[in-house]
């Protein structure tokens, strides 16, 4: 899966077309469309960062034609940093948010 393809799911998740990419993320939307019409094989890494950071998604899946693997957030939380009653509600409002984007 190329990153076009990667790009129209990022994008259908948030519910954003390329033009508010471009002005959420700080690409510009020739740069976004150029992908589109000419290809990316020529993408700068500056660019695909700022993608990244704004998908929070890892480099490797957006620049990687080979990986399709669906990204994952992962929270590691050490020992007694948080009582089992604060874990609990920091999984309820992940729950929460992920509910939110619909």
């Amino acid at each position: 899966m190329g990153l076009t393809d990667k790009l129209d799911i990022l994008m259908k998740e948030r519910n954003i077309n390329k033009a508010e990419l471009a002005r959420e993320s700080g690409v510009p939307y020739t740069t976004i469309d150029g992908f589109y019409k000419k290809g990316s094989e020529n993408a700068k890494l500056s660019t695909l960062k700022k993608l990244c950071s704004y998908f929070d998604c890892s480099l490797d899946y957006l620049a990687d034609d080979n990986v399709n693997e669906p990204r994952t957030m992962a929270a590691h939380f050490d020992g007694d940093e948080y009582t089992e009653e604060e874990i609990t509600k920091i999984k309820e409002y992940a729950a929460f948010v992920k509910a939110s984007r619909k």
